[in-house]
């Protein structure tokens, strides 16, 4: 695996927690998953027994020293890449600084990630030469294209986790990476481009030269082929459809358990639901809000950006807060500055109704899915999304836009039978739509026998890993079971084509570095 983030050691959002969850998977069947990571601060403070390998040389960003190590909470082996240069001294962003601002040596950090991934893939002291390379995200985006350059013989599958972010450069950049300009022409006349209106394209890179490709969910497979969902790349993944599939993320349920998770005030199973009872008045208590059995708390958790329509959700709250006097809403996250003012001057205009949370941490994360009768998770798009199968697992029902992860993973609930019902889902992006899913939630949490098989049937549904990871096992088997020589889908004369541009690391990181100071 290579990949920017993996929980515990280093997480942003549920990237970490997928690469972490599905490697663990995997390790279940029988497969001998490590996972490469940048050598952040944070991952080197939470690492168990870190040993320095050796030195990997030339990279993007320059030289790197490579640590073997594993994970605190599994057996799952870890390779850090230490570059102090590029990873270390940030802060807690991954990807920005405090100011929300994107890193100006981004390309040099994710760009030696993917070249780091490459060398060991033909071939480093001290680590298995791996069969499958499984790159996650636009972040390793080069990490199939610089295993071709590189002669590997490996495999390699790419897993699209959000479009939407597709690590977008100047061409200029292109030599810093080793990648031939031959492979920047515009797409008409070279089909192994990676140039994307004159642009360099992490992302495209990873679509045009991977063996395999896989998104997060069927349906986001299906929806990032259309114009309305592929942020310009639908042409691109249409060339390539014949390599995609959509496998379904899922969790880690033994972390996500609220028969034995020691965040909870009592816990519970779908059996007893009497420890909700005791987690709902914990977190009323907690956010400051009215102490009430019987009035529906509905929790928002995600990030607070357009994506997630969280300036719908501001628009409807006022409306929803006055025609539901009871209703109370509790709200983790933070993202847009404006959007997190305007939250403030709700939570203040609608004391103990609303109660706000700006911020993020595992803990309160855990007792708000507990805590909660309904999840809020409204989103423009959605690839796969794991708040609402953490809520569904402790007995909070989710109302869903019908996007993405969220229509693959929700059943809805009909107007007269719950059947196999988990939650509620709508479509549109208007505060009135958000409002009339509420008001349908609303009326089933008023009939306590059909909100009981709700309940039930949202915990006892599978969400673990068990399905999916079974779906990877074949595809990394279908992938290493193709006949013919090693290494022979990689192309001879992108090589040496790759070699003949070498230049020194010190000039080729001078060189980078001020291109991009230039063009920001």
């Amino acid at each position: 695996m290579v990949a920017a983030e993996a929980a515990p050691l280093a997480k942003s959002g549920g990237l970490g927690d997928m690469v972490s969850s599905q490697s663990m998977a995997l390790r279940r069947r029988g497969v001998d998953v490590s996972i490469l990571l940048p050598g952040y601060e944070c991952a080197f403070e939470r690492v168990i027994a870190p040993t320095p390998l050796g030195y990997i040389r030339d990279l993007p960003g320059g030289d790197a020293r490579l640590w073997r190590a594993a994970m605190p909470d599994s057996d799952v082996p870890v390779l850090l890449l230490q570059m102090d240069h590029l990873f270390a001294g940030r802060g807690s962003g991954l990807y920005q600084d405090e100011c929300g601002r994107d890193y100006i040596d981004n390309f040099a950090r994710f760009a030696s990630l993917s070249a780091a991934a490459a060398r060991i893939a033909t071939g480093v002291r001290g680590v298995k030469r791996p069969r499958v390379v499984h790159a996650h995200d636009w972040h390793a985006g080069l990490t199939p294209l610089l295993m071709k350059l590189a002669g590997a013989s490996a495999r390699s599958v790419f897993t699209i986790h959000n479009l939407a972010f597709q690590g977008n450069y100047p061409l200029g950049l292109a030599p810093y990476a080793g990648i031939p300009s031959e492979l920047l022409a515009p797409a008409p006349r070279e089909p192994r481009s990676i140039e994307f209106y004159d642009t360099l394209s992490f992302m495209k890179a990873a679509i045009v030269h991977a063996d395999r490709l896989t998104a997060v969910s069927e349906r986001y497979a299906r929806e990032i082929l259309t114009p309305h969902f592929g942020n310009r790349m639908e042409g691109v993944l249409a060339a390539h459809a014949h390599k995609l599939t959509g496998i379904v993320n899922g969790i880690d349920d033994a972390q996500w358990n609220p028969l034995d998770d020691p965040a909870l005030a009592q816990p519970y199973s779908h059996d007893d639901l009497a420890g909700k009872h005791a987690c709902k008045k914990a977190l009323q208590h907690s956010y400051g809000l009215r102490v009430d059995p019987f009035a529906p708390l509905v929790a928002i958790g995600s990030r607070l950006s357009a994506q997630k329509l969280a300036d719908v959700v501001c628009e409807a709250l006022p409306a929803a807060l006055a025609r539901w006097p009871r209703v109370q809403f509790v709200v983790l996250g933070q993202g847009d500055a404006a959007i997190e003012q305007t939250l403030r001057g709700l939570a203040a205009a609608w004391p103990g109704r609303l109660g706000l949370h700006i911020g993020y941490d595992e803990a309160r994360a855990h007792r708000l899915h507990a805590g909660a009768d309904i999840l809020l998770h409204a989103s423009r798009f959605e690839p796969c999304g794991l708040t609402q199968l953490y809520a569904m697992r402790y007995g909070t029902i989710p109302v869903a836009s019908r996007v993405g992860g969220l229509a693959d993973t929700i059943i809805d609930c009909p107007p007269r039978a719950t059947n196999q019902a988990t939650g509620f889902l709508f479509d549109g992006e208007r505060a009135s739509d958000l409002f009339h899913a509420l008001g349908r939630a609303f009326d089933a949490f008023a009939q306590p026998q059909t909100w009981r098989v709700l309940q039930r049937n949202a915990m006892q549904r599978d969400s673990s890993w068990q399905t999916s990871a079974a779906r990877y096992h074949e595809l990394y088997l279908a992938l290493t079971g193709v006949p013919g020589k090693p290494g022979a889908h990689a192309p001879r004369n992108l090589s040496a084509a790759a070699k003949s541009r070498r230049t020194s690391t010190a000039q080729r990181h001078r060189r980078a570095l001020a291109d991009v100071r230039r063009i920001a």
